[in-house]
């Protein structure tokens, strides 16, 4: 059994919307997904990406994928690299592709140059915790995720005023 880790292709478009939805579904999100297969084939395969995505076939059916894209240092005054997916299909899981999947976007943030590579995970899901650990991630607890969508997004950028 052999498994295949490439670079994502115009033609894989349908298979990554696909793994971005079994992701949702493990992370208990089954309707978050808005993607759709014309978001991710604008902003993946034109000429400046928003994102890049490495795919992985085991015995040449889709196993999983790793989904990143480039931020940036200021204090460092390097690029770094940062995993927004990583999923595994269950029942391949445990065949080390998760690994190396993360091995690859690692060795990408090496030839990179890039000092850091991040990523989220979920505080229940123990055992991508647990995973990451062992790969000698590092938890920054201190630190707190901040977002800003939807409305709240338009009324900070000004473009609607609250109502009085």
């Amino acid at each position: 059994m052999a498994t295949t880790i490439r670079s994502a292709v115009a033609n894989d478009v349908p298979q990554i919307l696909e793994f971005i939805r079994g992701l949702a579904k493990y992370e208990r999100e089954p309707d978050a997904v808005m993607a759709t297969e014309a978001d991710l084939l604008r902003d993946g395969f034109g000429p400046n990406p928003y994102y890049w995505c490495l795919m992985a076939e085991h015995d040449g059916q889709p196993a999983g994928f790793a989904f990143y894209f480039f931020s940036y240092s200021t204090w460092l005054g390097r690029p770094g690299l940062y995993l927004e997916d990583l999923f595994v299909y269950p029942e391949f899981r445990g065949l080390g592709i998760g690994k190396a999947l993360l091995k690859r976007v690692a060795a990408i943030a090496v030839e990179k140059d890039c000092p850091r590579l991040g990523w989220d995970v979920l505080d229940w899901n123990t055992p991508a915790i647990d995973f990451y650990r062992a790969m000698g991630a590092e938890f920054l607890d201190t630190w707190r995720n901040v977002r800003v969508t939807g409305d709240a997004l338009k009324r900070l950028a000004g473009a609607e005023e609250p109502a009085q």
